[in-house]
């Protein structure tokens, strides 16, 4: 009997413990995020948007990290995958697209999709990153 009754207290020790946690989690007021702190997309972005790209220099990033998977044609996994998803009704190569918004490469080539992986910062700089996503918007 003593034993259930230590086990009943130690569970409202611990509940209590978590109610008052949460509640003074909950009255903190969260600290504001400076340009600084703001994530590697958010930076890129900005730099995007300040910075005139170099073309030339998209096109070798493209041709270096992106063409293995999406180049037009069979083989390339990227290409295929968006075929299926789009069904004809854009072009999946992404160099034959022409609504590709400099932020959306951003974000995928920042972040990954489904079986495509993220690229750090130590792969495809800010400045590359620019340069590709500005080469992938182009209109022809």
């Amino acid at each position: 009997m003593n034993r259930t009754l230590l086990i009943a207290a130690g569970g409202v020790v611990a509940l209590v413990l978590v109610t008052g946690y949460f509640a003074v989690s909950a009255s903190q007021e969260q600290p504001k995020v400076s340009a600084e702190d703001a994530n590697s997309e958010v930076a890129a972005v900005a730099a995007l948007k300040e910075a005139a790209a170099d073309l030339e220099n998209g096109e070798a990033v493209y041709g270096y990290w992106c063409a293995a998977c999406h180049d037009p044609g069979p083989g390339h996994p990227g290409t295929q995958s968006l075929e299926i998803k789009y069904g004809g009704e854009i072009p999946a190569a992404l160099e034959e697209r022409s609504d590709l918004a400099p932020e959306t490469t951003v974000y995928f080539v920042r972040n990954g999709y489904a079986l495509m992986p993220f690229f750090r910062k130590t792969e495809i700089d800010d400045d590359d990153l620019r340069d590709l996503a500005a080469y992938l918007a182009r209109k022809e």
